[in-house]
């Protein structure tokens, strides 16, 4: 057999790191041993009915046939219609496309603008596959570090100081995966003032997270706070996490006609059109009862305050209160140091911990340098408030025992 010598594109790229402490997770789980995963971004509930049974009709109905490749025109004006109501913003058909879940939104995007030379600012932490995307394409990204100490966001004189000439797109995602945090209206407002300057770069906003809220301060992204930016800026949403969707894969973006076409181009080419019947679910979430997630926002929130408090009473963990999402992103610096040199993990290094913790306690976390933020490790807490207590108590034991 001959020697299988792979692209250059492929390893450019590597495994998303959430997807595979899940999968491992998930193979011990089915060895029998008792884990409990915090590692997915997951809602725990299940899709409301109402949209559940918009898919059933849809089955009934035969629609089971390609649909134009940027979706169907009526989840299209559903969006625009979403868009109008919880934004405030205005799109017309053409410059709206729907897409096999928000990731392949962003790839397409990153596609569509990137060329090799090209710099992207992406504030850390980030969301995992915002960089290996942008290596994909031949980009790089430039990461721009936001600690705890600054509530994980960039400030204006940051992204000032971060532009180049080589700077194509900056992308802000509010609120945060894996940070849970949230710009306010005077954060964004000030970091718009520095964008106007700069006409060339395109602003990436990702709102997926947008109805996950854990406080009582409205939605903002930029757009909304600038409209001037709004002919250079592209808004990432979907499904996912509102409507506990994840598996039925619909996201969706709105931008400039001329990026939303180059993206459709691509779209054509690599999976043609999102499933039909998934756009018929999630035309029923963008237009029904929206109340259906008012339930798992009052879990949310009982579960966050829990789990800000708990990991606060553990000897060298730092934890603050998230805004939005359903992540917390502790600091355990320290945690880790006192480890290492008790013995107990093998280098002082936040992977060796989040092995730890899974090896010793079975318990399944993320490693903040997943997400450029070596030191901090995240855990979802989409699941249920008896297993966050479990799952603290462990840690708690791992860490202090």
């Amino acid at each position: 057999m001959s020697k299988i010598i792979l692209s250059n594109c492929v390893k450019r790229i590597k495994e998303s790191p959430t997807l595979a402490i899940t999968a491992k997770a998930a193979k011990l789980q089915s060895e029998g041993k008792n884990i409990i995963a915090l590692a997915a971004g997951e809602p725990d509930f299940d899709t409301p009915d109402l949209i559940k049974e918009a898919a059933i009709k849809a089955i009934r109905d035969g629609l089971t046939k390609y649909t134009p490749v940027s979706g169907l025109p009526s989840l299209k004006k559903a969006v625009i219609q979403k868009f109008k109501r919880d934004n405030k913003l205005d799109y017309q058909m053409n410059e709206v496309i729907i897409g096999v879940g928000g990731k392949q939104c962003i790839f397409n995007l990153f596609l569509a603008l990137l060329n090799s030379g090209d710099e992207v600012i992406i504030p850390t932490p980030y969301w995992v596959s915002y960089t290996d995307i942008v290596e994909l394409t031949g980009a790089s990204p430039k990461l721009i570090s936001c600690g705890i100490e600054q509530s994980f966001k960039i400030t204006s004189e940051q992204l000032d100081k971060s532009i180049t000439n080589k700077t194509k797109i900056i992308v802000l995602n509010s609120p945060s995966n894996p940070t849970g945090s949230v710009y306010s209206k005077s954060e964004l407002k000030e970091l718009s003032k520095i964008l106007l300057k700069y006409p060339d770069i395109f602003i990436v906003t990702d709102d997926i997270y947008e109805h996950i809220r854990l406080d009582e301060q409205p939605f903002n992204n930029i757009v909304m706070v600038e409209p001037r930016l709004k002919s250079r800026c592209i808004i990432i949403n979907g499904v996912s996490k509102a409507y506990s969707m994840t598996g039925w894969r619909i996201g969706f973006a709105a931008g400039p006609k001329e990026i939303i076409s180059a993206m459709g181009i691509l779209q054509s080419q690599s999976t043609s059109n999102p499933t039909s019947i998934s756009q018929a679910a999630a035309e029923a979430a963008l237009l029904g009862d929206q109340s259906c997630i008012t339930p798992m926002l009052d879990a949310f929130k009982e579960r966050h305050t829990f789990v800000v408090d708990a990991f606060n009473k553990i000897e060298g963990i730092h934890c603050i209160k998230a805004q939005g999402a359903f992540y917390s992103f502790p600091f355990a610096k320290k945690a880790i140091e006192n480890l290492y040199k008790k013995g107990k993990i093998k280098n002082n290094h936040d992977i060796a911990f989040s092995e730890y913790l899974l090896d010793l306690k079975g318990v399944a976390v993320v490693p903040g340098s997943a997400f450029g933020a070596e030191g901090y490790f995240r855990i979802s807490f989409a699941t249920s408030i008896e297993n966050l207590k479990e799952a603290l108590l462990r840690i708690k034991e791992a860490i202090e025992g």
